[in-house]
Order: structure tokens, then C-alpha cells, then sequence
């Protein structure tokens, strides 16, 4: 296993990874735009990139590879590390593979699409962030982190 990293600016779980990441002692990457407290945790890094669109992003798909674990909620950033050999979990523990990240992209197109042509701006704005999300995150979280020592 080479390292944990997170896309954290808008990630609900990072306490949670920091501490599967202390367990496995593992280096985890916090990248973000700032305004997050860092972390004292000397396996813990806080990246602080530049303001600008996908710059945090740009940055994890640069490093990120083989026996990496990425967590993300961006769809993009999780095709990018994909294609360069890292496992990519949602915040919710949901795995993107290369079986199904061509559906989520899609999926994510057509929704922006959908999005656009509403000219009132109706639309719900997605369920809420549970307990069972963190709890199936953290289970996911685990199994990868197993899965990439163990192949490494």
C-alpha cells in the first residue's frame, strides 16, 4: 500500500480515514483549498493547492497509482484515477470501478444536462449524509486498505 488520498474539500469522512490510516500506518494526503484544520498526525499531510477549478483534483490524479486508495465524490477525479491503477471510494463507501465509472460519468453529464434545461431550478438536492453511510465508508475503507497491502 502506498497512500490513502482525499479529495476533502467537500469530504464528510476524513476523521474516519485518518484513523483506518494511523491503524494500517499508512501516509494519507489531505488535499484541499484550504480552511481545513490540520491534522497532528505525522502520517497525516495536508496539502494546500492554489485556488482554481480541479486544481486539489489535478493534484491527487498526478500522484495517485497502482496500490493507492483515493476517496472522492468527484466522478471525473475518480475516472482519472482509475486509469492510472488506484481504487476510488465515494464518501458513502460505494466503489467506482473501470465496470462502472463509463455509467457514472454518463449519468453525471445527463443529470448536469437536466440541470441546465430547468430554467426555475427545481430539483431536489440529494439525500442526506447517514450514520449507514459512514459505517459502510469505513467497512469499505478497510477492505481496500487489506486488499492493496496485501497485492503490494
Amino acid at each position: 500500500m502506498s497512500a490513502l488520498y482525499i479529495d476533502a474539500d467537500a469530504c464528510p469522512v476524513k476523521e474516519e480515514a485518518e484513523r483506518v490510516a494511523s491503524r494500517h500506518k499508512i501516509k494519507m494526503y489531505v488535499v484541499s483549498n484550504g480552511g481545513l484544520r490540520p491534522s497532528r498526525n505525522p502520517l497525516v499531510e495536508n496539502i494546500i493547492v492554489s485556488d482554481g477549478p480541479d486544481v486539489a483534483d489535478m493534484w491527487i490524479a498526478e500522484r495517485c497509482g497502482a496500490g493507492d486508495v483515493v476517496v472522492t465524490g468527484d466522478i471525473p477525479l475518480a475516472a482519472k484515477c482509475i486509469e492510472a491503477g488506484a481504487q476510488v471510494l465515494r464518501h458513502n463507501g460505494e466503489r467506482f470501478t473501470p465496470a462502472n465509472i463509463g455509467q457514472q460519468l454518463a449519468m453525471r453529464d445527463l443529470m448536469a444536462d437536466l440541470r441546465a434545461a430547468n430554467p426555475l431550478g427545481a430539483g431536489g438536492s440529494g439525500k442526506g449524509f447517514t450514520k449507514a453511510d459512514r459505517s459502510r465508508f469505513l467497512d469499505a475503507l478497510e477492505r481496500e486498505i487489506r486488499a492493496a497491502k496485501a497485492a503490494g
